[in-house]
């Protein structure tokens, strides 16, 4: 069984799209009047996610080091590993459909409204500039 070349290429580039309704914002910009169907990619998430699961290392470098093979070889770390890496595809989707600043709600990866993460004033305005 041969694979076609289009398909297996397919098969190795990681293609995120985010349908619908999806807030970038942080946690100084919670997201207010999200839908059913809003995704919230949250961009500060990576580091808040690193800092709850290594909290404050020990400013000693050996000491630090030591704490993080710790956490590193413990048996919750595939799952953990797993949860910076999803948080950083997130982050980087926002800088591959071009964002320029946030927060912003974005619908279907396509319209872009700026400098709100309430999901029901960017429709709004959407609609509004669609008229």
């Amino acid at each position: 069984m041969r694979i076609r070349p289009l398909l297996f290429f397919s098969l190795l580039i990681p293609i995120q799209v985010m349908a619908g309704t999806v807030v970038f914002t942080d946690a100084q910009h919670p997201p207010l009047n999200l839908t059913a169907d809003t995704e919230v990619v949250w961009l500060d998430g990576p580091d808040r996610l690193q800092q709850a699961i290594f909290g404050d290392l020990s400013s000693d470098p050996q000491q630090a080091a030591l704490q993080a093979q710790q956490i590193i070889q413990s048996p919750d770390w595939p799952r953990k590993q797993a949860q910076i890496a999803g948080a950083y595809r997130q982050v980087v989707h926002a800088w591959e459909i071009g964002l320029h600043k946030y927060p912003a709600v974005v619908f279907d990866d396509r319209d872009v409204v700026y400098g709100t993460a309430d999901v029901a004033q960017a429709s709004l305005h959407r609609t509004q500039g669609a008229d």
